[in-house]
C-alpha cells in the first residue's frame, strides 16, 4: 500500500468548496470525467462508475469501468471513496477546515493498494510513491477550477 498526502489553501467558503468536491455532479469539466451515481449522489454508501469524457444522455459506462463508492462522508468536513480497477484499489479522502475569512484548507490524502501484492509491486515502490504524490499535487492543483464550477451561494 502506498499513500501520498498534501494540503493547499482555497480562496473560497468551506460550504463551496464541500459541493465543488464531494457532490457527484454527472459530468466534471475539470477532469473531463463522467459520473454515473446509482441513488443519491451524496452520502456514505453511495455508489458510482466513472468514465473519462461526457457520456451521451443515453450512454451507459462500457463494461468493466472503475466502480467507486463513498466511504466516509462528514458534510462540509470529509468525504473519502473508494475506487476499484481491476488491479487495483484507489481511496481518496479529503478533509476541510476553515482557514480564515472566506478561505479553506483542503487536505487531500490518496491511497493506491494492489488488489493481489506481488513482489514486483515491493520493487516499483519508491516509483508508485513518486506517482501517488504527483497525483495528489495535480489534483490540488485542479482545487481553483473545481471551486469555480460551483455557484458561489
Amino acid at each position: 500500500m502506498t499513500t501520498a498526502s498534501g494540503t493547499r489553501e482555497v480562496a473560497a467558503p468551506r460550504s463551496r468548496v464541500w459541493r465543488a468536491l464531494a457532490v457527484l455532479e454527472p459530468y466534471c469539466a475539470v477532469c473531463d470525467v463522467s459520473y454515473v451515481v446509482a441513488g443519491e449522489r451524496s452520502g456514505a454508501g453511495a455508489r458510482f462508475v466513472c468514465v473519462p469524457g461526457r457520456l451521451a444522455g443515453d450512454e451507459s459506462p462500457r463494461e468493466g469501468a472503475p466502480r467507486g463508492e463513498i466511504v466516509e462522508w462528514e458534510p462540509e468536513r470529509v468525504v473519502a471513496t473508494r475506487l476499484e480497477l481491476t488491479p487495483e484499489t484507489w481511496t481518496t479522502r479529503i478533509e476541510l477546515a476553515d482557514a480564515g475569512a472566506d478561505l479553506t484548507r483542503v487536505t487531500i490524502t490518496l491511497t493506491h493498494a494492489p488488489r493481489r501484492p506481488r513482489l514486483a509491486d515491493r520493487l516499483a515502490r519508491r516509483a508508485m510513491q513518486q506517482l501517488v504524490q504527483r497525483t495528489v499535487d495535480g489534483e490540488l492543483d485542479k482545487l481553483p477550477a473545481h471551486v469555480e464550477q460551483v455557484t458561489a451561494g
